[in-house]
């Protein structure tokens, strides 16, 4: 019975962790929200090198249902890569002029999704139209 007590406490102590590492995540990226008349209309490299605490682990573009050859807005999560289909803290970051599929397609599988230096580079100079932060369910 102890050992039941054990795990139920480790299990306990390791979710508790999570989501309060989930609630700082959210909060620091919901600063920036709320702060976005800041970075609108500037690149996104204002944005990236205001983030102190915390960077992109990756990158997924969202496609436009009228023109599949653009990305209007692009998808910044902060969580590891396999956990990127569950429930995490999402930043999205709407285009001034909106990605061309084919360029986001080649760091997507260069790099396969992850944010690295390429991906910091190939986004900083575009132009921030608007930012949302909130998590997925």
């Amino acid at each position: 019975m102890k050992t039941l007590y054990k795990i139920f406490f480790c299990s306990f102590f390791l979710i508790s962790l999570e989501i309060s590492a989930q609630l700082d995540t959210l909060n620091y990226l919901k600063q920036f929200e709320a702060n976005k008349v800041e970075y609108i209309n500037q690149p996104f490299s204002k944005l990236l090198n205001n983030m102190i605490q915390i960077q992109p682990k990756s990158v997924w573009g969202g496609m436009s249902f009228k023109n599949k050859s653009i990305i209007p807005f692009s998808r910044f999560k902060f969580c590891e890569m396999d956990e990127s289909f569950s429930s995490n803290i999402i930043l999205v970051v709407v285009w001034q002029t909106p990605l061309p599929v084919s360029e986001t397609d080649y760091y997507e599988n260069k790099n396969g999704f992850f944010f690295t230096n390429d991906e910091k580079n190939y986004y900083g100079n575009k132009i921030v139209k608007d930012i949302k932060v909130y998590r997925s369910h």
